[in-house]
């Protein structure tokens, strides 16, 4: 059985293997620092949050998201990281997390979740396609 709910400080070697899968899926490498910073920042719980999903005590997927105003109407919330791991895919940890951190949104008044994918991963968009509705916007951005 999957059981939803925040990380605790002896998580931190089981959520980085997943982080880095994470990251690894996008191609992306973070430097040792990053990873220190992002979880202290997910144990003070303040801007940037984090729930994990457990099967019989191992974490098998996690999420970070965040609440931010809104110029148009009610905070809003973006769903920034999502991961499951691949021996859990299909029993339903994304679509779990997904809900949770739906749950803790509403919980904070906001109007929405967001959250961004690749177009290429289609196996999430598969989930993506069945819990959420897929807006027409395109996604610009400036690496500074």
């Amino acid at each position: 059985m999957i059981a939803i709910g925040p990380l605790e400080p002896a998580d931190r070697a089981q959520w980085q293997e997943l982080f880095e899968g994470y990251n690894t899926f996008y191609e992306r490498t973070l430097p040792a620092e990053t990873y220190d910073e992002k979880w202290q920042a997910f144990q003070a719980n303040e801007n940037i949050h984090a729930l994990c999903a457990r099967d019989n005590g191992n974490l098998v997927g996690i999420t970070h998201f965040f609440k931010h105003p809104s110029t148009s109407g009610p905070d809003v919330c973006y769903l920034q990281d999502l991961f499951t791991a691949p021996e859990a895919r299909g029993r339903g940890v994304g679509r779990a997390l997904i809900e949770a951190v739906t749950e803790w949104a509403k919980q904070q008044n906001c109007c929405r979740v967001y959250w961004h994918t690749s177009e290429w991963n289609e196996t999430a968009r598969k989930l993506y396609d069945q819990v959420a509705e897929k807006t027409p916007f395109v996604h610009y951005r400036i690496v500074l």
